[in-house]
């Protein structure tokens, strides 16, 4: 399974579209994980066109996010794996040990917020952000998630830039 996670679009200030080197990546999709900060439920739209879409709710998320059905976290059983979402997972001091704690079945938890890139493991999780496409504040490029999972196992994650 190709699992793309994208986080902290900001429409329509950032993404007025899918971005080329986004859809790129996008085509080969079997399925999307939004970490929230969409800011509007077309980007949810637009996305989808592409492939499935599971999103979060971000603090920049409105009424309109939450009517497309993003919750504040979620569950997901991914060909096996476990994969949990929200969009902020807190202060980088002992993210880990409260993902493991906030999510207890998760084997890995996808989150945004920062726009800072991170594929870290510990406390028995392994934690992903993917950055953001589109705002990419103080780091080098805008990035995006590229995840392989298999039979219950994740066999690959890696951030790759798309700016």
């Amino acid at each position: 399974m190709r699992v793309v996670a994208i986080s902290d679009t900001h429409a329509p200030r950032r993404w007025k579209s899918c971005p080329p080197a986004v859809a790129e990546h996008l085509r080969d999709a079997d399925l999307i994980l939004h970490a929230g900060d969409v800011c509007t439920a077309d980007v949810l739209d637009e996305l989808s066109a592409y492939a499935p879409v599971h999103a979060v709710l971000g603090n920049n998320d409105g009424p309109d996010v939450a009517a497309w059905g993003a919750p504040e976290t979620l569950q997901l059983d991914l060909d096996g794996l476990t994969v949990a979402m929200i969009h902020d997972s807190g202060q980088a001091k002992g993210r880990t040990a409260r993902m493991r704690r906030t999510f207890p079945d998760a084997d890995l938890v996808v989150f945004g917020h920062s726009h800072i890139p991170l594929d870290e493991s510990g406390d028995g999780i392994r934690i992903v952000n993917p950055g953001s496409p589109t705002d990419r504040r103080r780091q080098p490029h805008g990035t995006i998630g590229l995840l392989t999972i298999e039979k219950g196992r994740l066999r690959k994650a890696e951030i790759v830039p798309v700016t």
